[in-house]
C-alpha cells in the first residue's frame, strides 16, 4: 500500500507541475459554473432548491475531461521510456496502475469538492434535499472512476497521447449515449438489458437519491474490468520484452 501511495503522490504531483491540474480545474468550474448559474437553467429563476442542473452539466463535462487526464498517464511514460525505468524499480505493474488510477480519482474529487459553494448557495434558495446531493455527487464520483479506468486502458495500448484520448472517448460513448439509444429503438427484456449497459441509466438512478446496489455493481464491473484490462496490457508488453 505504501508503495501505491508514492506512485499516488508521484503522479499527483506531476498534474499540478505540469499546470494540468490547475487548467482541469478551472475549466471545469468554468463550463459547470457557467451553465448551471447562467446559461440554459439558471437556479435563481427556477427556484428550486437542487443541483440537478450542475449535475447534468458535470455529468459530461467530465466525460470529455477524463479521457484528456488519463491519456498520457501510460502512453507518455511508454513513449519516453520511463515505464520500464519504474517497473524495474520492485514496483509491479498492479501497483502502477493503482497509483496511477488514485491519483486520477483524487484530482477529479479536489474539483468537486470546489463545487461545494454551489451547493451552499443552493441551499439558501430553499430547503435543500441532501440526499439527492450527497446522492448525486455519488453518481459523478462512480461515473468518473469508471471512465478512468476505461482512460487507463485506453493509455496502456498506445504509446500516442491523441490515439489514447480519442479510444477512450470512443469506448466511452458506448456507455455513455450509444448503449441508450440501441435500447431506445428496442422492446422487451433485450431492451432493457441493452438499457442496463447505459452509464446514464444508472448515473440518473443514483441522481434520484436512491441508491441500489445494482448501481453500484454496474460501476464497479465497469472499474475492475478497466484495471485488469490495463494490466493484461502492460503484462503482455513484459512477455514481449
Amino acid at each position: 500500500m505504501k508503495t501505491i501511495w508514492l506512485i499516488t503522490k508521484r503522479e499527483l504531483n506531476s498534474f499540478f507541475d505540469s499546470l494540468t491540474a490547475y487548467i482541469m480545474i478551472v475549466l471545469f468550474l468554468g463550463f459547470s459554473g457557467f451553465f448551471t448559474w447562467i446559461s440554459g437553467s439558471d437556479i435563481f429563476l427556477i427556484g428550486q432548491a437542487n443541483l440537478r442542473a450542475f449535475f447534468s452539466i458535470a455529468y459530461w463535462t467530465l466525460f470529455f475531461f477524463i479521457p484528456a487526464l488519463t491519456m498520457r498517464l501510460i502512453a507518455e511514460e511508454k513513449k519516453t521510456g520511463t515505464i520500464e525505468q519504474l517497473l524495474t524499480k520492485a514496483v509491479t505493474d498492479r501497483q502502477v496502475i493503482l497509483g496511477k488510477y488514485l491519483a486520477t480519482i483524487i484530482l477529479i474529487a479536489i474539483a468537486l469538492a470546489f463545487t461545494f459553494p454551489y451547493l451552499i448557495t443552493v441551499a439558501k434558495i430553499g430547503n435543500l434535499d441532501a440526499g439527492g446531493v450527497l446522492c448525486g455527487y455519488l453518481a459523478l464520483l462512480l461515473m468518473s472512476a469508471a471512465y478512468t479506468s476505461i482512460g487507463l486502458f485506453a493509455s496502456s495500448i498506445t504509446n500516442n497521447q491523441i490515439v489514447a484520448f480519442l479510444t477512450s472517448l470512443f469506448i466511452g460513448l458506448f456507455f455513455h449515449i450509444i448503449f441508450e439509444i440501441i435500447a431506445g429503438g428496442m422492446t422487451g427484456m433485450f431492451g432493457q438489458i441493452i438499457n442496463s449497459l447505459s452509464v446514464t441509466f444508472h448515473f440518473e438512478s443514483l441522481s434520484r437519491g436512491v441508491v441500489d446496489s445494482k448501481d453500484i455493481v454496474y460501476f464497479g464491473s465497469i472499474i475492475f474490468l478497466g484495471l485488469f484490462l490495463t494490466e493484461v496490457s502492460l503484462a503482455k508488453r513484459n512477455a514481449y520484452s
